[in-house]
């Protein structure tokens, strides 16, 4: 891993290491593969996770560091969700989250974040505690919504990336802050993707109960 952190190219004027283009390469295909919910998602998240842990540690960033950590172990239940919510025509089934689930989705974000963000302060893991808390908490809301098929998930996924660019590009991680932006485009795709396959199959279940 030393290798891919030292070892890397310039593009624009900006340094970027091996380690930090690989995992957000694989980061991009992971919300690429999401969209088309397909299982590959899962093993691919896993890489991107290895290798934005050592970037983040190297960057001081101790709540993005420890969000791959979080992330890895949600990716292997997401993995083992999705291979039991398989529609034969249209894949993984998604559906749009009932109000006490997007009340829990919200009041997990709001108050994960301020409890992270003064765990990051009394350990002096972060020099921006609150963002980064920000970011970890709504990618285990987002990645666990995700595992359940909800919808909702690729809303938290654009606060976390209204988030996640200005503190990467605070951070010098310039080219990072760029695929928070391409992240943004696919994220919205997504959503409309999957607000569409969960009309289709809500329509086939109403026509089935007739």
């Amino acid at each position: 891993m030393s290798f891919l952190l030292h070892h890397g190219l310039t593009v624009f004027g900006q340094w970027i290491s091996v380690a930090e283009l690989l995992g957000q390469l694989f980061a991009l295909a992971v919300v690429f593969l999401a969209d088309r919910r397909l299982l590959w998602t899962w093993p691919v998240q896993v890489g991107a996770t290895v290798l934005l842990f050592a970037v983040y540690v190297s960057a001081h960033l101790g709540g993005l560091a420890a969000r791959q950590v979080a992330i890895l172990l949600i990716s292997v239940y997401g993995w083992w969700a999705w291979t039991r919510r398989r529609d034969p025509l249209y894949g993984v089934v998604v559906r749009r989250g009932r109000p006490v689930e997007r009340l829990a989705m919200a009041g997990l974000f709001g108050a994960g974040t301020v409890a992270m963000a003064l765990l990051l302060q009394a350990l002096d893991a972060s020099w921006a505690p609150w963002p980064d808390a920000a970011i970890f908490i709504g990618t285990l809301v987002a990645f666990g919504a995700q595992g359940m098929g909800l919808v909702e998930f690729w809303l938290v996924w654009l606060v976390v990336d209204a988030v996640g660019v200005p503190l990467q590009l605070a951070s010098g991680l310039y080219f990072s802050a760029a695929i928070y932006l391409v992240f943004a485009g696919l994220v919205i795709h997504g959503w409309w993707s999957w607000n569409r396959t969960a009309n289709r199959l809500n329509t086939r279940v109403v026509a089935a109960s007739r």
